[in-house]
């Protein structure tokens, strides 16, 4: 009877542990394949916004020296 209990006792640890896994690996590939590129976008979006600022200040510049 006891050899059953630690049967199931460790059939139950079994799989509780691949679904522990499971959860682990399917974070990582949420976190690769969806935070990373909103992150690398908004990191391209703020760059570029910032050469547009500046493109449009040294535009402004140019043009208040030519008044």
């Amino acid at each position: 009877m006891s050899e059953v209990v630690a049967l199931i006792y460790y059939g139950g640890l079994t799989v509780l542990f691949f679904f522990w896994i499971y959860g682990i690996v399917s974070f990582a590939l949420d976190v690769k394949n969806k935070i990373i590129p909103v992150l690398l976008q908004y990191r391209r979006a703020r760059t570029e916004r910032s050469r547009q600022q500046e493109h449009d200040n040294e535009r402004q510049e140019r043009e208040e020296q030519l008044y």
